[in-house]
């Protein structure tokens, strides 16, 4: 299996050059460490649903992490499609790809939420047919010499991309059933059109806000089955997980969530009950972590995108040591 890390790119409200800064030095270390990929999140802005905060751009976040990096692969852990134009985010994966020699992988999703979609004039109910077409547009333009497409949304007449890169970045589709957080407008299975667009994709990230691992497992099933039925193997589909984490070396559980506790919070908010967090996200002792990785680990999962809740570099040291070593 192999390990990703979400960079902590958080748009912390009392942020600091010199705390933005060591970013760079942040995703070297983690290379260093042994990490396979690294990953930034979309969030706009904060919300009142999920997260207390919002994180910085994810792209310009990438661009600088490729500069300072050699090895790990790179990409968005989502970047949420139906705000931006396709052709403009075409540009950036351009940009990114030749940035890091190829290493780039683009992560997108719908996104879900309300206001975030509001501040940019986008309706929330498009969301799904707005990436479907942009994602289209997006391909188009990074493998065809000229483009034309009159849809429901874009138009484009005869357009190119030049350079092109000389591969098309591998394109992973967030999505999944929802559980634990019914203030968000999905409903509790994987709809038929997010099962499609997991189907033409090259990777599939399961949910990790509002799922516990019963319900990742539930959906890696019926994503296989759907494979099936329209003649994929589902071997050819990156199985990833994305997760929230702070490693704590305390002893008993009841001492490493009174330390968790603190770093969840200004991340998630404190609306959310501790029993929701703890369902959806990699808390405890470090055994609890490694027994819930194993479990995700032993149903097929192929790469596990840990999201550290501080940006204390320490944390990468633990997790190397009590998450990444056990599990080479």
């Amino acid at each position: 299996m192999k390990f990703g890390l979400r960079l902590p790119s958080y748009a912390w409200p009392d942020a600091t050059y010199e705390q933005v800064g060591r970013l760079g030095a942040y995703a070297r270390r983690a290379e260093d460490v042994g990490f396979d990929s690294l990953w930034v999140i979309e969030h706009l802005l904060a919300s009142p649903a999920l997260y207390a905060v919002a994180w910085h751009d994810p792209l310009a976040v990438l661009a600088h992490v490729a500069a300072v990096t050699e090895r790990v692969r790179l990409g968005t852990a989502i970047l949420v499609l139906p705000l931006r134009h396709p052709a403009i985010v075409a540009r950036e994966v351009i940009t990114l790809d030749f940035l890091s020699g190829g290493r780039f992988i683009l992560g997108v999703g719908t996104g879900w939420d309300e206001l975030e979609f509001a501040t940019v004039g986008v309706p929330l109910k498009e969301r799904g047919a707005r990436l479907d077409e942009g994602l289209e547009v997006i391909r188009r333009l990074l493998g065809e010499e000229s483009v034309t497409h009159h849809g429901r949304f874009y138009d484009l007449e005869d357009v190119s991309m030049a350079p092109r890169p000389p591969q098309v970045p591998p394109v992973w589709i967030a999505g999944g059933s929802l559980g634990h957080a019914p203030e968000t407008p999905d409903k509790p299975y994987i709809a038929p059109k997010v099962l499609e667009r997991i189907g033409r994709a090259d990777g599939w990230m399961s949910r990790s806000s509002g799922s516990d691992a019963g319900m990742v497992k539930a959906d890696w099933i019926v994503v296989q089955e759907y494979l099936r039925g329209i003649g994929r193997d589902p071997r050819t589909l990156t199985f990833a997980h994305t997760q929230f984490v702070h490693i704590s070396e305390a002893p008993t559980r009841e001492e490493a969530i009174a330390e968790q506790g603190p770093c969840f919070a200004r991340v998630m908010g404190t609306h959310r009950s501790f029993d929701d967090l703890a369902a959806s996200y990699l808390l405890g002792t470090i055994d609890d972590i490694q027994r819930r990785i194993a479990d995700l680990a032993a149903v097929g999962l192929q790469e596990i995108i840990l999201t550290p809740v501080t940006d204390d570099p320490r944390q990468l040291d633990l997790l190397a040591t009590h998450v990444v070593a056990p599990f080479r």
